[in-house]
């Protein structure tokens, strides 16, 4: 099952300022005034441009194959097989050999950090008075998951444990490949054949982490370009 996690604040902010532009371009085309306007629509167009690359684009994609982590300017694909630590400070860092990708989002702030620090001190389970409802066992449990963490503790957790079922599920496959091919071949007295290395049945044959540009990230800023160019050439 594929999933998408961004931060929630950015995402509003990102799809607020984008209807404050579209309504500010329809605004700027009905009253053109020359180049006023497009100085206007030039600054309009590289704030909105910044806005999706910073705002909009960032997240971080759970796939069945690999996790994908999109930052403002580019992509970063590791398959599940490839992660090797998932750790959390202000951000998200995912660590493949000697690749450590970073995580534009989720970050974490030190005010929910803080609040997060709250929720894992033990609650009171009895109220002062007799009309304060006490919490069901859905309530609870979900409390206690979300108990000290944060948003982006509980995704790195979700990054961690495909991960690790990942390898898992790869090195099973390779010990019934290698006890298929053992048992295929010709029958040899004990102790007079070769025994297999200890780590081959856990060689799954890493899958190398791509990095690529965002096509998206690229067009957004050309177009901002354009109409900055286009403002310089009218006024």
């Amino acid at each position: 099952m594929k999933q998408v996690f961004r931060s929630r604040a950015a995402l509003i902010l990102g799809w607020v300022w984008m209807v404050f532009a579209a309504l500010n371009a329809v605004d700027l085309v009905v009253r053109y005034s020359g180049p006023e306007s497009m100085v206007a629509g030039a600054v309009l167009a590289v704030i909105t441009a910044l806005v999706y690359i910073t705002c909009l684009r960032p997240g971080v994609v759970l796939a069945e194959d690999g996790v994908l982590v999109r930052n403002p300017f580019r992509d970063t694909f590791l398959p599940w097989t490839a992660v090797d630590d998932v750790t959390v400070s202000h951000s998200i860092k995912i660590t493949s050999g000697d690749t450590v990708v970073r995580c534009w989002t989720p970050q974490t702030s030190g005010r929910e950090r803080a609040s997060a620090a709250r929720r894992a001190r033990p609650a009171r389970t009895g109220g002062r008075f007799r009309t304060e409802a006490t919490p069901t066992k859905g309530e609870q449990a979900a409390a206690q998951l979300l108990a000290g963490k944060t948003h982006a503790d509980w995704v790195a957790e979700q990054i961690a444990e495909r991960a690790e079922s990942a390898r898992r599920a790869a090195a099973f496959a390779a010990a019934q490949t290698a006890g298929a091919a053992g048992a295929s071949g010709t029958a040899k007295a004990p102790g007079s054949g070769t025994a297999p290395a200890a780590g081959a049945a856990g060689d799954t044959g890493r899958v190398p982490v791509r990095f690529t540009w965002a096509p998206a990230a690229m067009i957004a800023l050309l177009g901002a370009l354009a109409v900055v160019v286009a403002a310089v050439v009218v006024s």
